[in-house]
């Protein structure tokens, strides 16, 4: 099975998208390296503790989907050049560096994940 190491994955992290908001954080995501999609989303970790996945959900052409409704009739599409808001509610982000973590099933791939540190962007 083919693997995609985490490195090349974290290129999709958009630097310094990581805000809080008035329900909890988000950052964004920008496909780099080539269209796919996933079929299943694993819990966004936050400083190596998994968050509920059914806090998360993701914002692509005005359409929220939570990660929990992921699914293989209902896929998290990234296309290529495309952009992505992931948003994580209930929990607000500290001020410093923070690690987030993600990770998602591909057909053909199997789970592929990837994490990144960053600072919490001034409101």
């Amino acid at each position: 099975m083919v693997t995609v190491p985490g490195f090349l994955l974290r290129r999709l992290y958009v630097k310094q998208s990581l805000r809080n908001t008035d329900e909890g954080f988000e950052f964004r995501l920008l496909n780099r390296l080539g269209s796919g999609y996933a079929y299943k989303m694993h819990p966004v970790t936050l400083d190596g503790r998994e968050l509920p996945l059914n806090r998360a959900a993701f914002d692509l052409d005005g359409k929220t989907t939570g990660f929990d409704e992921v699914s293989q009739n209902r896929t998290f599409t990234l296309a290529m050049n495309k952009s992505i808001t992931i948003r994580v509610a209930g929990t607000h982000l500290d001020p410093g560096p923070r690690k987030i973590g993600m990770a998602f099933d591909v057909p053909g791939l199997g789970t592929l994940g990837f994490e990144f540190t960053d600072t919490v962007a001034n409101e």
